[in-house]
């Protein structure tokens, strides 16, 4: 396959799928499947492969996002029925002021999402931006966005996120210098993409005025026996901590030993995240006095509206997995191959392009580092740092309608398809281009 024709097969598709959905308002996961399926016969790829590489590729997807989806849901409901919710959102306008509520959600991202990724912090983090902005009368946008942002900021450029020490550990990077660089380029990026951004976004865009998840999430008055902010904050925190105690069991103990298999057992994101969730159920439930069959209908009717949610995450994945099996992605990588650029430009582009093809930012940095680390031997007047950070910049651009988080943020925050562009893509675009600015900048001075 050319890749010019890949190119033009994939921009088609795209095209096909915004406009199918916001012009002609049909359904988003029959659009998502029927334009893989399209694609896929039109590159060439066996009719009999079709299906089975678009269940592939949502199955996947949903194997682990679609647990995590689900157990954030109940542990964000158990938050905010027992007021936990309500509790942090009122000590953070209390601390920060109520003008400042989106600074305070962009720090709380940027420490959440250290070691977690994306739709875990999400989940995590959403019912507390629900009732924030119901507080403090904000615009949501203005509040989701900057959390968000940093949420992907973490993800793409602050080791010790798990993505990030792929791109550190294809480049022989050192760890201490990429994480002192990450927070220079990152916590300004963040705050482009985050506070600033959020707040042009939230004047411009207006959304629905009923939002069936905010209105689960927020109550008509906060509740009068509300848990205490310190056990509510280790409520929320305490995945964070299992999974930073599991990346860490290598420096904690031998690995292979019983301390090390038992410290990542429990810092599997699904572990973390089930022992929080039964946590909550006594921390917040029985003991706020909820009973065992009130806990049971709290998390039982929360899961009904993230079933849309978890079906156009399942999509997005197969269209991903589609144009990488039909080999469309592929083509596309060897084109930006061939084109001679500065090694800083030519990853970051890289991890764009593949990107845009599989939608995981995780793949772009893992494939696009993979790809350009042999190439870096040969360079030794370029940072490996600053090739981590270039790279993880590229791998979150455009926000693709394939990336899970593109139908996260369209559903949680009750957006339609041309809104979500016009803001979380923007977004993730913005993140993308201020850092490689940033990590050419910082090449000029770095040896």
């Amino acid at each position: 396959m050319s890749p010019l024709f890949a190119i033009i097969l994939t921009s088609g598709a795209i095209l096909s799928i915004i406009v199918l959905i916001a012009r002609f308002r049909l359904n988003p996961f029959i659009v998502l499947f029927v334009t893989s399926i399209v694609i896929a016969l039109i590159a060439g790829m066996p009719a009999d492969k079709v299906v089975g590489s678009f269940e592939n590729g949502a199955g996947h997807v949903l194997g682990h996002v679609g647990t995590v989806i689900a157990l954030g849901t109940m542990l964000g409901k158990m938050l905010t029925e027992s007021g936990g919710a309500d509790q942090i959102a009122l000590t953070i306008s209390r601390k920060a002021g109520r003008g400042h509520a989106d600074w305070a959600m962009m720090v709380i991202g940027l420490l959440v999402g250290l070691p977690v990724f994306f739709e875990i912090g999400f989940v995590l983090l959403i019912p507390i931006v629900f009732v924030l902005a119901a507080r403090t009368n904000t615009s949501l946008l203005r509040i989701a966005l900057p959390m968000g942002a940093a949420l992907s900021v973490t993800h793409a450029l602050i080791p010790p996120h798990p993505a990030a020490l792929l791109a550190v550990s294809a480049y022989h990077a050192n760890i201490g210098k990429t994480i002192f660089y990450g927070l220079l380029v990152g916590i300004p990026t963040a705050i482009i993409a985050g506070p600033i951004f959020g707040r042009f976004a939230a004047s411009r865009v207006p959304l629905l005025e009923e939002n069936p998840l905010a209105a689960q999430f927020v109550s008509a008055e906060p509740p009068e026996n509300m848990p205490g902010f310190a056990v509510t904050l280790l409520t929320i925190l305490s995945p964070v901590i299992l999974m930073l105690l599991g990346s860490s069991a290598d420096f904690i103990s031998a690995p292979h030993t019983t301390l090390n298999v038992s410290l990542r057992f429990l810092g599997n994101t699904v572990i973390a995240l089930t022992l929080a969730t039964i946590l909550s159920f006594y921390v917040l439930g029985l003991a706020r006095g909820f009973s065992r069959e009130t806990i049971l209908r709290f998390s039982t009717e929360c899961l009904g509206p993230t079933a849309l949610i978890m079906i156009l995450v399942g999509a997005g994945g197969g269209f991903g997995k589609v144009l990488i099996d039909s080999g469309i992605s592929d083509a596309i990588t060897h084109a930006a191959l061939g084109a001679h650029m500065p090694l800083l430009v030519l990853a970051w582009l890289l991890a764009v392009i593949v990107r845009v093809a599989c939608g995981s930012a995780t793949v772009a940095m893992a494939t696009a580092s993979g790809i350009v680390a042999p190439i870096l031997s040969h360079a030794p007047n370029i940072s490996p740092e600053l090739m981590v950070l270039v790279t993880g910049a590229g791998s979150v651009a455009l926000g693709p309608m394939n990336d899970a988080g593109f139908w996260q943020i369209k559903e949680y925050l009750g957006l339609t398809v041309p809104q979500t562009l016009k803001t979380w893509s923007v977004l993730e675009t913005l993140i993308a281009v201020c850092g490689l600015a940033f990590c050419l900048i910082g090449s000029l001075f770095l040896p």
